[in-house]
């Protein structure tokens, strides 16, 4: 079993104190991507980044333009023989709504009963900064590291990432790499270490229902006129059935089916479904028949209605017919689903349905195809013989239900391996209000980083190409 080198362990030990402070400091600053009146502090938080990773001695660290948020870029090359890897994750966090779930200040950070608690605490910016974190325990002890590492962090992966593929294509040149780590994802239900090895894709839409030119006296009009936000209604009406099933023509033809070693992985993990329900304060569970929770969460298909809005939503009465409804609908993919093949299936099922009376628009919002990572590849071996050696229990594998469209992008685009290790805990609240992070998480994952570069450093990961 490896073991952390004494000199880093003790340098950690001594500097607790300066790194939790660094990572508020980090947390403060609002870097939400998704609203444009951030992209200030998008670009702040970039910046923050590159002073970090200049300091603690990584070369040509920079904060690429893009047409929307920057990528930060840096490296060190000069492990010789060594394996390169790149480092993958986000420095930009979802919006706070509703801000009034919040139990404090979402960008006013703070540690308290065993957590970090703030937006990004978990997603993504705390384990950003466990990157940052370990390389600076190696940096100062040894004057270097044991592998070769580039650094890509990015500043839109909350809202679609549509810059990063132009990015990647066009820095080719200088991501030649072994494989790629991304922390983003987490752990399974009771803080028990894990690998992911699937990620689902995605399908964003959003359907715009228009009826007249303007908004109509429902007393004067109403049962004449078609009710663009009725019509919307009965639109999603016939996206699923009861029992949960998608009913848009085609949809399931390329699913993967689930094979009898992958139910059998799945039933050996100690999920307690009482235990789930009661920590997201939920009724009973509900979904596809015939699956159970994990199967639906990590290898089925799903479709959700995001987001809905139509007419008056203000204090008190406004009796109208609106002229217009809207809804962003998203559906979560599987293996061998296309979202490229799938769009145009979903469009042609909105139209088909949509009740005469009104026009029905069906925008593209964004895609990812669903990923599938290397459990064979030397760097998940190691991956997994850190966690154990840090955190005292061995791995599971496990699927994720999310998407991480950058995984899609370094497979496709680099023909990478991709290998998913991630620190989050499921009760973190990613996303949601009063986000955190187990600090117990944040200081062991920094460990098992750093000696997973170790470990690399000693036994390799293929040929290198640093």
């Amino acid at each position: 079993m490896p073991s952390l080198d004494p000199a880093v362990a003790a340098q950690l030990d001594a500097t607790a104190e300066t790194r939790i402070a660094s990572l508020l400091e980090f947390l403060r600053i609002p870097s939400i991507s998704a609203l444009s009146e951030h992209a200030g502090d998008v670009r702040r938080a970039a910046d923050w980044i590159v002073a970090e990773l200049t300091r603690i001695g990584f070369e040509h660290a920079e904060v690429c333009e893009t047409p929307w948020h920057p990528v930060v870029y840096a490296d060190w090359l000069h492990a010789e023989g060594a394996p390169t890897v790149i480092v993958y994750c986000h420095y930009d966090v979802q919006p706070v709504d509703p801000i009034e779930l919040w139990e404090t200040a979402p960008f006013d950070p703070f540690v308290r009963d065993g957590r970090v608690i703030g937006r990004g605490s978990a997603d993504d910016k705390g384990q950003l900064h466990m990157h940052l974190r370990a390389a600076e325990a190696l940096f100062a002890t040894r004057g270097g590291l044991p592998v070769n590492l580039r650094i890509v962090f990015e500043g839109e992966e909350e809202s679609t990432s549509a810059s990063l593929p132009g990015w990647l294509e066009a820095n080719r040149f200088r991501l030649g790499a072994d494989a790629v780590v991304i922390s983003d994802t987490g752990f399974f239900e009771g803080n028990i270490p894990a690998i992911t090895e699937t990620l689902r894709g995605m399908l964003y839409t959003q359907i715009d229902v228009s009826g007249t030119p303007t908004d109509l006296h429902s007393g004067s009009y109403g049962g004449v006129v078609e009710n663009p936000a009725n019509a919307l209604a009965q639109i999603i009406a016939t996206l699923k059935d009861r029992d949960g099933r998608i009913l848009i023509p085609g949809f399931y033809d390329d699913v993967l089916a689930l094979d009898a070693k992958a139910k059998e992985r799945m039933a050996v993990l100690p999920f307690d479904g009482d235990a789930y329900r009661e920590s997201i304060q939920c009724g009973p569970l509900q979904g596809e028949a015939g699956y159970t929770v994990l199967q639906r969460t990590w290898a089925r298909p799903t479709l959700d209605v995001n987001g809905l809005w139509s007419g008056f939503q203000g204090e008190g009465s406004k009796t109208i017919i609106p002229a217009h409804a809207h809804a962003k609908v998203s559906m979560r993919l599987v293996a061998n689903q296309d979202p490229a093949d799938l769009f145009p299936k979903f469009v042609a099922h909105v139209r088909a349905v949509c009740p005469p009376g009104v026009s029905v628009d069906v925008q593209l919002l964004g895609m990812g195809n669903p990923v599938r990572t290397a459990t064979d590849h030397p760097v998940t071996l190691a991956a997994g013989r850190a966690l154990e050696a840090t955190f005292g229990r061995a791995p599971v594998f496990i699927g994720a239900g999310g998407s991480i469209p950058v995984a899609e992008m370094f497979v496709r685009q680099l023909a990478l391996p991709v290998i998913l290790l991630g620190f989050a805990n499921p009760d973190d609240h990613a996303h949601a209000p009063n986000e955190s992070m187990v600090l117990a998480n944040y200081e062991t994952g920094i460990r098992t980083i750093a000696m997973l570069w170790d470990i690399l450093g000693h036994e390799g990961a293929g040929s290198s190409r640093g």
